[in-house]
Order: C-alpha cells, then structure tokens, then sequence
C-alpha cells in the first residue's frame, strides 16, 4: 500500500513539474528578459512586458517543442487515471503496464521537448543568458517519468 502511495505522489510531482515547465516563462532567461516556447518577456522600467519571440526563432522546431510539451502534459495525466483506475479493475498480479506506457510516453514527449530546444534556439546566446528553471524543470520531470513508467513496469497488483 506504501508503494503505491508514493508512486501516486511521484506520478503527481511529474504532472505538476510537466505543466509548470510548459506553462511557466523561464526557458531562457538573461538579466532583461524571460523566454518560454510560448512568448517572451522583456523588463522595461519596472514592468515585464510580453512580446512575440524574435523573429530568428525556427518556427517549424517552436511548434515541435511546444506540442511535445503540451503531449508530456496530456500523456502523463492520463496515465495517472488509468492508474487509477487499474486499481480497482485490474486483477491481482497483473502489472501496470498501460499506465507505464502512458508515462513512458511523457517521458518521451519531454525528453524530445528538452532536447529540440537544447539544439536549436540560443545556440550562440550562451555569453549573454542561461538556462531557466523551467528548463531545468522539464529535464526533472524527464526522469520523474522515466523512474515512475518503470516502476509501473515492474509493479504488480497484490
């Protein structure tokens, strides 16, 4: 029973890592301004002002980026009601493992996101900013994923 409340609270740690680096605005940050794969923001006096991304950006790899992250989100939260539901449908000692496929998705989906945007945006900006916490959020929930659709894997219903 333990083990499945901790993988119930690691299954929503990973959903909430997952939205908060797709939502939030902080994939590339310098002293000026805050860029996420939806829009950035540039300081001006006191006040943070929302911007479209420069023009340079690929747009083909922005859009990659963006439906990969938003799939992570869609796939793992599914996976959490499947799990769920296994629960109480599933009969004992069957594995998880439609819900560990949904997680293993996720953790693809974010893997692809992360790594799209490692390779093709601010490739030469590294002088002037660095990587932000949603960034690094999303390469969390990248192994929060991957650690719970094993667990999933091996984890067989008593």
């Amino acid at each position: 029973m333990l083990v499945l409340v901790a993988l119930s609270v690691l299954h929503i740690a990973a959903i909430i890592l997952l939205l908060v680096a797709t939502i939030d605005n902080a994939w590339w940050v310098t002293s000026t301004t805050s860029t996420d794969v939806w829009g950035r923001w540039m300081l001006t006096g006191n006040k943070w002002n929302l911007t479209d991304l420069p023009a340079g950006y690929p747009e083909d790899y922005l859009h990659a980026v963006q439906a990969t992250a938003v799939l992570a989100c869609i796939f793992s939260i599914i996976g959490l009601f499947v799990f769920i539901t296994q629960l109480f449908t599933l009969a004992n000692g069957n594995r998880f493992t439609i819900s560990g496929v949904f997680q293993i998705l996720a953790c693809l989906f974010i893997m692809i996101a992360a790594s799209i945007y490692t390779d093709r945006f601010h490739v030469n900006e590294h002088s002037i900013g660095n990587y932000g916490h949603s960034f690094i959020l999303a390469w969390i929930a990248f192994a929060l994923t991957f650690i719970s659709s094993i667990v999933y894997f091996v984890l067989r219903k008593k």
